[in-house]
């Protein structure tokens, strides 16, 4: 094995801690942990740090879905699907490793809520056709539906006695709105809240621990903020300046207090709010990314935060709100790694109106709003150093300055990396993300462009004609929009689970997609057919100019593999080979994507074979134990 292999493999092994939940009396915290090489449940005891597994086998090897504790704190529900392909049913085990199937329904099930009463469990559920709530009686093991919309119903909300439930839909002619509303358990008497206006996005965070009062988020007044609804005065009290986009978390358990999490470019950080002055303050964390976990505080009242940064692998922090200390619970593992290893990352800014110097051969754009586009950079350190171009997923999503085990394998391989945090992206306020309204391959793919082109004319030792675009899902369908508009900039592209046919996209995949993804941001495809045409990537085909990589599960539901074979079928009936012009892979027992460590070993594997082969790699300088 080459010394480059020994980093692949060393970087996909490295142990990943996801989804930490206290019990409910916080005396124990259980999280999913791939430390002995598989992702199963495990059991943390945070004032001594010891870890013991708790599953084997039972839980799924993909960490995606997370879990709940049951009210007593004897068992856990987890989801449970079919080799990544997302049709969830919710399944419980005990301490003893006794697992069984709880909640079984046709689709996808996602566990929302779970009762004090240790009778109840709220769950969303598309077995009807779109996501919908419904309840499910632990006693009788009765499920019934509660509410019944048109579009997706999300983010349910079980009220402290159990009598009633919040969520959010929407039932407004204005596609682009969501609003709040709580219901009687039965379903009866769902009423809307009013808490933002038409076409701004509002959901349900938290009930107070009193019952009479809601945390909740929306972004009416564009970058999104926190609320408290009292339903005595049916009013709202809004907190912030409105200088950052902020996310609710949940109330303390005196209510006196709530959490949320605040974007200020590329990073998180976790602030605290006193509900009665409005007085917020930062976390004492240090730069990074801080993620606030679950909603229940540790016995001794510290709440848990992971914190990462580009350099430093995630941990798991107790911090104490009342003197600003935190001690580390659970620390990162590094394997052969010291977090000196890896590769820092800078935030810069630039001025993008949607369209780059590079020639435009799909489809020709005026100049946009001439807007500041927040992009991530990495430095390989390599001379000349190959430029990777990795737009992000979502698109409602954007990259920060966390730890990513896939970017530093680029880098260990003389890639310097690109993540763009285009028009359409979260954390810049809701009419950001609207700007990628009705506008996939417009403004956005020029935002890419135009950061890649900006690198490349400040930093001389990028090597231009070694540029590469590789993204994931909605990064698949830029990888592939990219290769088609601006061909004339890429030596290769690399689309993993990627979009290339709108209409095929919005027929075949999970209905609340289709909804909430598809039809939210372009339209139906039968009122806009020429925009979901003219922006598919498989309508121009013709113009990709350089090698493609085209991998996909074959179990996504999200992003279904229909995706990937309508491109190879494009490009071979436009006279591409394959082998030569583009290779492609089908990844059988996966879906849309996976975090486990086999899958993302074959995963690095892919990718590094390609880029090694069609642009040239370097073996990794630092081997992991070597000096």
């Amino acid at each position: 094995m080459s010394d480059t292999d020994d980093t692949l493999r060393a970087l996909a092994e490295l142990p990943t801690m996801a989804h930490p939940a206290p019990t409910p009396d916080g005396d124990e915290v259980a999280l999913y942990y791939d430390v002995d090489g598989r992702n199963e449940l495990y059991l943390l005891d945070p004032a001594t740090g010891d870890l013991s597994q708790w599953s084997d086998g039972q839980v799924p090897k993909d960490a995606r879905h997370g879990f709940a504790w049951d009210a007593a704190g004897d068992r856990v529900f987890f989801h449970l699907d079919e080799a990544g392909n997302e049709q969830n049913d919710v399944h419980a085990i005990d301490r003893d490793g006794n697992a069984e199937p709880v909640v079984e329904m046709d689709g996808q099930v996602t566990l929302q809520a779970v009762g004090d009463d240790g009778e109840t469990l709220l769950v969303g559920s598309n077995a009807d056709g779109q996501m919908n709530v419904y309840r499910h009686d632990l006693p009788s093991g009765e499920t019934t539906k509660l509410t019944d919309y048109d579009r997706a119903v999300w983010t349910a909300e079980l009220s402290p006695d159990g009598e009633r439930f919040a969520f959010m839909t929407n039932e407004s002619d204005d596609y682009d709105n969501a609003d709040v509303f709580v219901a009687d358990i039965d379903g009866s008497n769902a009423r809307n809240l009013e808490i933002g206006e038409t076409g701004a996005e509002s959901a349900p965070a938290d009930w107070h621990p009193d019952g009479d009062a809601l945390l909740v988020g929306d972004n009416s007044a564009d970058k999104g903020r926190c609320g408290v609804y009292d339903f005595d005065t049916a009013s709202v009290t809004w907190f912030g300046d409105g200088a950052y986009e902020e996310e609710p978390a949940f109330f303390l358990p005196d209510g006196d207090r709530f959490l949320a999490t605040r974007q200020r470019d590329a990073e998180d950080v976790a602030v605290v709010y006193d509900a009665e002055t409005g007085e917020g303050r930062e976390l004492d964390l240090p730069s990074g990314v801080a993620s606030l976990t679950d909603d229940t505080p540790l016995a001794d009242g510290r709440v848990l935060v992971q914190h990462t940064t580009p350099t430093a692998r995630p941990e798991l922090l107790a911090y104490d709100l009342d003197t600003d200390e935190y001690e580390t619970v659970l620390e990162a593992e590094y394997g052969p790694f010291s977090p000196d290893d890896f590769v820092d990352a800078e935030y810069f800014t630039v001025e993008s109106d949607g369209v780059p110097e590079t020639p435009q051969r799909a489809v020709e754009h005026d100049p946009y709003e001439e807007l500041e586009i927040g992009a991530v950079f990495y430095d390989s350190g390599e001379r000349p150093s190959p430029l990777v171009v990795n737009p992000h997923g979502g698109p409602r999503h954007h990259d920060r300055l966390s730890f990513s085990y896939r970017t530093q394998f680029l880098l260990s391989r003389g890639f310097s990396v690109l993540q763009v945090n285009y028009r359409g992206s979260t954390g810049r306020g809701r009419e950001f993300v609207e700007e990628l309204y009705d506008d996939w391959g417009g403004a956005e793919q020029g935002d890419v462009a135009t950061a890649a082109e900006h690198v490349l004319s400040t930093y001389d030792w990028l090597d231009e004609d070694r540029v590469v675009v590789y993204g994931g899902s909605y990064g698949g369908y830029s990888a592939n929009w990219q290769l088609v508009q601006f061909p004339d900039l890429y030596a290769a592209g690399v689309t993993w689970v990627g979009l290339s046919d709108l209409f095929d996209m919005a027929e075949n995949t999970m209905p609340h997609f289709r909804s909430e993804l598809m039809v939210k941001y372009l339209g139906e495809p039968d009122d806009n057919a020429a925009l979901y045409e003219e922006r598919s990537p498989v309508t121009h085909v013709e113009n990709v100019d350089a090698p493609l990589l085209i991998v996909h599960g074959v179990n996504d539901r999200r992003v279904p593999v229909s995706q990937a074979r309508i491109l190879r079928d494009a490009l071979d009936e436009a006279g591409f080979e394959a082998g030569t012009d583009y290779e492609y892979e089908e990844l059988g027992e996966e879906g849309h994507g996976s975090s486990d460590i086999d899958d993302k070993i074959r995963s690095l594997e892919l990718l590094d074979d390609f880029l090694d082969r069609r642009v040239g790699t370097v073996e990794a300088d630092v081997v992991a134990g070597d000096d």
